[in-house]
């Protein structure tokens, strides 16, 4: 982690928290700094997982369009701490890495297929504020996903755009995920104009 957290890191305790911190690093290897934030309010944090267990469960949508989704929000938000866990995610799902690692500039790159570009376009469109989706966007990708796979994908890019803003609001960052598994860093969004 490079800064530091706005609220500072409580230390887990209890039972609850000795289960939390044995299952993050039998999962993990650490106990992620987000965990000791949230640990201030043990509800939230069981409530946040929660909904993100249930998101991890959804399946009408293709695994690697939703993390490349996922990734794309929380490159346009500035969450390292996102960036950096989805691409270990990513790595552990044995998803393409090549395209993993150039999210952050998918615009500049020539990895992504046609629908992988509508996908982090509307992920984008979805993430701006004021959201720029178009019925055009809706439409192609609804042909192309079905209706299914289309409201799985539109409210994954909403849960990241609620993870993704949250830790940016409170300074949490990049845990160093990406490295412990020996990955190389991501690409470097590229810069507007450029």
């Amino acid at each position: 982690m490079t800064g530091t957290t706005r609220i500072p890191a409580a230390e887990i305790t209890g039972f609850k928290g000795a289960l939390i911190k044995r299952f993050a690093m039998k999962t993990l290897g650490r106990v992620p700094t987000s965990i000791g934030v949230y640990w201030h309010h043990p509800k939230l944090l069981m409530d946040m997982a929660a909904v993100g267990g249930k998101v991890k469960k959804w399946d009408r949508c293709d695994e690697q369009l939703k993390s490349f989704a996922h990734m794309a929000v929380a490159s346009m938000v500035g969450c390292t701490w996102c960036l950096d866990f989805n691409y270990f995610e990513a790595h552990n799902k044995d998803l393409d890495m090549t395209k993993a690692r150039e999210i952050p500039r998918w615009r500049d790159s020539g990895v992504f297929s046609p629908l992988e570009r509508e996908v982090l376009g509307y992920a984008e469109a979805m993430t701006g504020t004021e959201p720029t989706v178009t019925d055009e966007m809706v439409a192609s990708l609804r042909s192309q996903l079905g209706d299914a796979a289309l409201l799985e994908l539109t409210a994954v890019v909403a849960f990241a755009n609620f993870t993704t803003r949250a830790n940016v609001a409170l300074g949490i960052e990049s845990d160093g995920f990406a490295a412990a598994c020996g990955l190389k860093p991501l690409a470097e969004r590229a810069t507007v104009g450029s």
